[in-house]
């Protein structure tokens, strides 16, 4: 049981003292680049067309479609919404609200 107790708070300083040799002896991380230091890739352009690296095969018939149905969805939300009543006029508590009593602190 002595050598339990001697043990584990052995292995926890040990493993602060790794913690902190690894943090004083291992080098800086490095320093983030700035955009403006950047240089342009240097890969030569050898099809003779420019490349912008923008996919050709962009199907744009569906957006059509999105619009349409984003608009008969919010008819059918404003529908709705004509039929809604607002209750703020009525509130919903009219009288106090009771508070939590105070209850003893219980004693051994």
């Amino acid at each position: 049981m002595t050598s339990l107790r001697l043990a584990v708070p052995t292995v926890v300083v040990a493993a602060a003292v790794a913690g902190c040799i690894t943090y004083f002896v291992a080098p800086a991380p490095p320093q983030p680049i700035e955009a403006d230091q950047r240089s342009p890739p240097t890969v030569p352009n050898v099809t003779g067309r420019p490349d912008w690296g923008i996919s050709r095969n962009i199907q744009r018939s569906g957006t059509d479609d999105h619009i349409d149905a984003f608009e008969r969805a919010a008819e059918a939300i404003l529908k709705r919404a004509q039929n809604a009543t607002a209750s703020a006029a009525e509130p919903l508590v009219t009288g106090p609200i009771p508070l939590p009593r105070r209850r003893p602190i219980p004693r051994p």
